[in-house]
Formats: C-alpha cells, structure tokens, sequence
C-alpha cells in the first residue's frame, strides 16, 4: 500500500463502478467531488505546508488523478451516451475541468512552489518536477496579468469550440436515396438489409458500415459520387466558421507566448522538435512515396479506363472501388469472398484471444458491470490471477454516437491506488465484416491494450498511453501486422462452415495489400500538410486551401463540392500534427522487424515488448524505450523499405 509522505494513504481500488440509472445525478456527483479533491490538494500545495519536493509533487498529482478521474469521464460520455442530456452535461463538465487545469496553469503562487522545489534522487519524480515546470512556461504563468487573462479567455474558447467542432461531425450523418438497381455490387447481405422504402428508394447513410462497403463495391460510379460528396461535406458549412478560429485563436496563444506560430508551439513538446521539422518530415515521406504512388496511380487510372475510356479524373469516389477491381483481377482476391471469414462475434474473440497470448494476459468478461448502452460488453483484465484493468467494448453504430474509431480513457492506472479503463469506441457492422475493419479494430485495441498495460505509475502524468504524441501510434499501428498474419487469421477468420480461411488466401490478401501502398501514404501525407499548413498559413477561404494543398500533396484529384476540412476531427484534437501517424507508422514499421516473422505469438518477444515498450507508460522518453526494445535507434530503413522505394 502506497503511503504519501503527507500521512495521506492511498485507497486500493476496484474499477470504477458506472451506475444502472439516473447518469445526470451520478456524472454531477463524481465531477463535482473529484474537482473539489482536485481544489483541495492544489490549495494544499499554496499553503506552505509541504516543502519536501516529493511532498509537493505527491499533492500535484493528487490533483492530477482528480482532474483526469472528471476529465475522462465526461469526455466519453460526451462522444457515446445515447441521452442528449448527459451528452451535454458531460461537455459541460469537461469544460470546467478544462477551466482548473487552466487556472492552476497560470497560478503564479503554485509556480514559485514549484521552481523552489529542489532536484530529487527518483528519476521518475524529477521528470514530473520537469514536466509540471514546463507546462507552467507553456501556459504563460510567467507573463503580465492582461497577458494571462487573454490566455484564459482563449483556452476556455478553445474548448468550447472543439467540443463543438466534433459534436457537429458526430450528428451530421448524411445519406443518398438510390434506386434498388444502384446497389448492384455490394454484398447480398447488405443489399438484403437495405429494403427500399415505400417511394421505392433505398438510403445509405454516411456512417462507415454503409460508407466502406458502398465505397468498395458500388458499381454505380453516379452513386460512389453522391455518397463521397455527402461524406466529405459533413459539417459544412457549420463548421468552417468554427475552425476559422479555431486556428485564430491557437495562433494567437502561441504567439502571445512567444512562438512564431502555433505549429512551433505544439511542436516543442514532441519527437519532431519544431514546426519547420514537420513539413521536412511530410516532404521527405512524400518524395520517398512519389514513385509507387504513381505506380498505384497509373494502375488504378487504366483500369478506370476500361470501364469509361472518357473518365476525366479518378477522385475519392472511384478509389476503394478500383483498388478492389485490381486486388481482385490482378491478384485473385475478392472482397466479399475474403468477407464471409470475418463474422464480427468471431473477430471480436480472436481478438481477444491472439493479444491474450501476445501480452500475457487475460479477459474475464463481466455481463454484471453496467455501461451507458446495452451495446457495451465490459471485460476485467487479468495478468497472473490479479485484475490490473477493465476495458469496455463500444463497437456498433448508433445515432449520436461518436462517428470514428478510438479509444477513449476511462480512468488511468495509478499505482495501488486506481485501476486502469478504458473504452474502445468503433462502428463496426453487426455480422461479416470487411478486412479493413478487422485491421481497424486491431488497430484501436492496440490503444486500448497500451493503456492498461502502461497502467501500473506512481504519477498519473505518465499514465498508459501518456507518451509523446508523435509516437502514440506506433503500439496501435504495430498490431494492425497481427491482422495479416495466416496463423494468427486462422486462429478465428472461418467460415460459415467452420472452415478456416485458407493459407493462399492469406498469401494473395498480402501481396495484394503491397498494392496501394503509395498511394495511402501520399494521402496521409495530404492530411498531415492540411493539418500542418491551415495552422500556419491560416488561410481565409479554408474549402479553395484544402484544395491546393491536396493537389499538391496527393496524386488522387480533389472531390469538386465537398468541404474536407469540415470533417476531418483530427482538427480538433490532433491540431496541426496530423503528421504523427505517418512518424509513428515509420517507428512501428522498425519495431516489427524485431518480431519473428514465423512465429508472431513467441512470447519471449513479445513480453520483451510489453515490458521495454509498453509497461513504462510515458515514464521516459519514447525514443528510449524504442532503442532498449530494438537495441539501437530506430531508423527509416523498415519503413521504406515497405514502401517498395
């Protein structure tokens, strides 16, 4: 049992009990005393009592389980709750945890506590005395007080319109009314659960389990357009305004603190190092990329060719459906063939299974824990007969329902003190699933595994998944190879029959995954300069901007009358490094090459993995835990050579 130096001992806890009824009255009750232990303990740390640096850092971080119990909460509840009532009781609460933590930020009595801390001994201790150090310069605590008002007002704004800038992607779900002949192509399963209505159209809405398939395999290239469009037209115009300043206002922070821009800003505290760095970075990727981009181009645009010799363009709307004509005339897979293995309750428990194998642990389901839907499966973590987390799994489509795929922190893990959970948020269709969802959700898992596993911390700071940002990714996208792998597939990819998806299937999926290779990374880069370039050159006419920087950036012909920027919610949460999966991707593409190719369940490996990558959280630095995991730096070698260059 952990024992603060203040006499204060720490409460083991179980998971974090969610009520069965009345959420508005529990949400109220756990915000309200979760910030008021929050405003206890940083007054505690104002009144001269503690000078002891680990009895100061002990208060701020009892401060800082309390912010994150409330912040986490509310922000879950405000993306997934099916009441409206608590969905908006919960952004409000996140706004006034968002309201302390900037109070606090700018709290020049907390910040001389602080500098007059001295350097301990615990390596752990002094990153946080460092961190919480620099957090305060990055808030402007040391400025004049007209200064550190603006800073409030704008980060109080800020939350206000990032809450609203997702709620408007998360509500606006569009669709298209089709005749039933328009559906020729797709899977009969789809078909068959899309009747026509009584004025004989069918609608497909903009929700992914329409979109992807509709997108795949949609003859009608009339009807790809007019799905495309209202997909990518998703909260115009409501939120180009919103972004407008959004972008004012995080320039306008960074620049009272003293950064050219805000790029240079939200740089500074990642791998990257600079905002300058970001767009060397995005440009190194896309000239490495340029040559099997064009290849996957020229490829795609002849097989147009046969179906309309007169095509103009090849945009968003043609792309997933000629990629699948390709993979399955070139390389003999078929989609739907491919489709019937992946039945959702089976994928759900292979999952389940091969990252139980992986990491040395287990899942215990628990149909007696309540959730905020009837969707929600919940499972307690095991490892060596002891719980060490829960985690909550929200994987179909719903209205107002948050409209991506993430994991969302339910709680972090603190040492002896609180469990980690986590909830895993997708919109995954309810019996056969394409293979791209599978890789999605072995994607998102590897988040949600990342932050159980990193759950074990003495200081909340370094929590989980609580690395630097450019690396978050890597341990997700490093699992997504999982899914590729024919012993593991065959594990749960069956049939009807029961029959396991054949090896030469499993073959021709990975040979024909090389195809398109190019050409999906020269559209992450097209998103990464987006999110880079709207923040540094904040343009005024954000639709004509998107354009160009796509054109530049993307060999794929830019969508005429959608509104990109509108939809894509990275905005509001990744701001301008986007480019963080594309840096990520090229580190966890390092870090499988140290996995046995033949054998990815070898537990001496992957506990290796778990243990130097994994388990520390963000305790150190994550280019630390990656040299000690491969035994030197990691390189661009893997990546690129991926890429087929």
């Amino acid at each position: 049992m952990f024992q603060s130096r203040l006499g204060k001992v720490g409460r083991v806890m179980d998971a974090l009990p969610l009520p069965t009824e009345n959420w508005p009255d529990w949400l109220r009750e756990r915000v309200d005393t979760a910030l008021a232990e929050a405003r206890e303990h940083i007054t505690a740390v104002k009144d001269g009592t503690p000078r002891d640096t680990l009895a100061v850092l002990d208060l701020w971080n009892e401060a800082d389980i309390a912010l994150g119990n409330a912040d986490a909460i509310a922000s879950v509840l405000a993306q997934v709750h099916p009441d409206e009532h608590v969905r908006k009781l919960a952004e409000d609460s996140a706004q006034e945890v968002s309201r302390i933590r900037t109070e606090r930020g700018l709290d020049r009595d907390l910040y001389d506590v602080l500098v007059a801390c001295d350097r301990v001994a615990d390596t752990v201790a002094d990153r946080l005395r460092e961190r919480t150090l620099r957090d305060f310069r990055r808030s402007g605590v040391d400025r004049d007080d007209d200064v550190r008002a603006r800073l409030r007002a704008i980060a109080e704004r800020l939350v206000e319109l990032e809450q609203q800038f997702s709620r408007v992607i998360r509500d606006d779900v569009r669709s298209v009314a089709l005749r039933p002949d328009q559906l020729d192509g797709l899977p009969a399963d789809f078909i068959a659960a899309h009747p026509a209505g009584d004025d004989g159209l069918v609608t497909i809405t903009t929700d992914y389990p329409d979109l992807i398939p509709f997108r795949t395999f949609a003859h009608d290239a009339a009807a790809r357009h007019g799905l495309m469009v209202a997909f990518l037209s998703r909260g115009w115009p409501d939120n180009d305004a919103v972004l407008v300043e959004m972008l004012d206002l995080r320039a306008e922070q960074a620049q009272l603190l003293g950064y050219a821009d805000w790029p240079d800003y939200d740089a500074e505290v990642k791998m990257v190092g600079s905002g300058e760095a970001i767009l060397e970075f995005v440009d190194r990727i896309t000239a490495a990329t340029d040559a099997p981009a064009r290849r996957d181009l020229d490829t795609l645009r002849a097989r147009q060719r046969r179906d309309d010799p007169d095509a103009a363009a090849l945009t968003r709307a043609d792309t997933s459906y000629y990629e699948e004509l390709v993979r399955r005339e070139n390389y003999d897979v078929d989609s739907q063939q491919v489709r019937q293995y992946f039945d959702f309750g089976r994928v759900r428990a292979g999952l389940l299974e091969v990252t139980a194998k992986l990491f040395g642990i287990e899942y215990w389901p628990r149909p007696d824990v309540a959730a905020w839907h009837e969707d929600v499966v919940a499972y307690d973590v095991m490892r060596d007969g002891t719980v060490i987390g829960r985690i909550y799994l929200d994987l179909h489509p719903r209205e107002s329902k948050f409209k991506h795929a993430a994991q969302f922190t339910i709680a972090d893990g603190i040492s002896e003190r609180q469990l980690p959970e986590g909830a895993l948020v997708c919109n995954m269709p309810r019996e056969l699933m394409e293979h791209t969802h599978v890789t999605t959700l072995f994607h998102e898992f590897g988040h949600l595994v990342h932050h159980v596993l990193g759950g074990d911390q003495r200081w909340a700071r370094f929590a989980g998944v609580a690395t630097e940002w450019d690396f978050v990714e890597a341990p997700s996208q490093l699992l997504e190879e999982w899914a590729w792998d024919v012993n593991v597939l065959k594990s749960f990819a069956h049939d009807g029959h029961g029959r396991p998806i054949p090896d030469e299937l499993v073959e021709r999926m990975r040979a024909a995954r090389e195809f398109g290779t190019g050409n999906f990374v020269r559209t992450q880069t097209s998103f990464a300069a987006i999110s880079y370039l709207l923040h540094r050159d904040r343009p005024r006419d954000l639709t004509a901007a998107v354009r160009d920087i796509q054109e530049r950036y993307d060999l794929v012909e830019y969508l005429p009358g959608t509104h990109f920027h509108t939809t894509f919610g990275h905005l509001a949460g990744y701001t301008s490094a986007y480019y963080t999966y594309m840096w990520s991707l090229v580190i966890a593409k390092d870090l499988f090459s140290a996995f046995d190719r033949a054998n990815l369940l070898d537990p001496q490996i992957s506990h290796r993995y778990r243990d130097a990558v994994l388990a520390p959280g963000g305790s150190r630095d994550a280019a630390d835990l990656v040299a000690d995991f491969l035994g030197r730096p990691y390189s661009f070698d893997a990546f690129e050579g991926w890429l087929g260059a």
